[in-house]
């Protein structure tokens, strides 16, 4: 057995290795977060319980990751496979996808973009095909998939709101600035709302997609899936946060997705500008906290990145009154696109 890194929540994994030489996936995830929501959970419970119910995050339950791996696998994408589990005890025997096969890695080394990114588009479309459910269900077991609803988002886009005045000294948040960013951030949220649903998995980005032998992609880290929407996931992969996706991969995974889903550029454009901004300012948001409270100066490095990427967001019409109010409170942030 050789433990790997630790996961950046409270999972860690294994890899063991069998007399004959085959491996797999160790998965140890303890059920001490914070616990998830339920679907008929109040707003005022939700508060209560923390973060994860706060923001439909599923707590890095066991039960969840088995049951999303099983719904991606029936919509043709390859999550692993769960070879045994103890969900109340917090284990998972996994497929082995093999080391260092993260786009991330294999693009430092000279892996092309654009084919990574172009069947990572590919497979959302695929996925966004695929029947929606509201629960999944097997062997007894059962996780629902919760809608990104107005308390999470709020939740989330609040963390800007919060943490950038403190992380920079040159944007400020008074308490009149405040009531105006409600307005704008909840502006935001009415849009989003009128937008089509899709089973959305939330980090779809370039550590968590691995390129196989067989040209397939591996997922990783998708048991925080949602009803969401596409934008979000193509936001999270064409905006990453930590590394820069060049035009060509970029414009390619947009306009195979938009084969691949029959759905048109215009209305993919405004829901990129709209669940993008507020994406953006989430990361902002949590990078700003990492480093101020958390101490974690590594953090900074992307700061500059995610910041140009907010600013490209809000030059959308759609966008224009969060744009007001980051050019009045932050301007330096629209400067990032000038």
């Amino acid at each position: 057995m050789a433990w790997l890194g630790q996961d950046a929540s409270t999972r860690r994994y294994a890899r063991l290795t069998s007399p004959h030489g085959s491996t797999a996936m160790l998965m140890d995830a303890p059920r001490v977060e914070d616990d998830p929501c339920t679907p008929e959970m109040s707003a005022d419970e939700r508060q209560r319980l923390g973060w994860n119910a706060m923001t439909r995050l599923a707590a890095s339950r066991v039960d969840a990751f088995v049951l999303v791996a099983n719904h991606l696998r029936e919509a043709g994408l390859r999550a692993p496979e769960i070879l045994a589990h103890d969900a109340e005890l917090g284990f998972a025997l996994l497929e082995d996808f093999g080391e260092q096969r993260e786009f991330a890695r294999l693009i430092e080394r000279g892996e092309a973009e654009v084919p990574l990114y172009t069947q990572a588009a590919r497979d959302l479309a695929k996925l966004h095909r695929h029947p929606k459910p509201s629960i999944l269900e097997k062997d007894g077991e059962q996780w629902p998939i919760l809608t990104f609803d107005e308390i999470a988002l709020r939740a989330n886009a609040d963390l800007y709101a919060d943490w950038v005045h403190q992380y920079d000294d040159r944007a400020h948040m008074s308490d009149v600035d405040r009531i105006r960013w409600e307005a704008a951030r909840d502006a935001l949220i009415e849009q989003a709302n009128s937008f089509q649903r899709e089973f959305t998995l939330r980090d779809y980005h370039a550590e968590n997609l691995l390129w196989l032998p067989d040209g397939q992609i591996g997922l990783l880290d998708f048991q925080d899936a949602v009803l969401g929407w596409d934008a979000w996931d193509l936001a999270m992969l064409t905006q990453d946060a930590r590394r820069t996706v060049s035009e060509a991969a970029t414009t390619a995974a947009l306009r195979t997705y938009l084969d691949e889903s029959g759905k048109d550029n215009e209305g993919l454009q405004e829901r990129l500008a709209v669940i993008g901004t507020l994406n953006a300012l989430r990361i902002t948001g949590v990078f700003a906290r990492l480093v101020t409270r958390d101490g974690k100066p590594r953090y900074r490095q992307f700061m500059e990145r995610q910041q140009l990427m907010l600013a490209r967001n809000l030059k959308h019409p759609a966008a224009a009154e969060m744009r007001a109010f980051v050019a009045e409170t932050a301007p330096f942030i629209l400067e990032a696109e000038a």
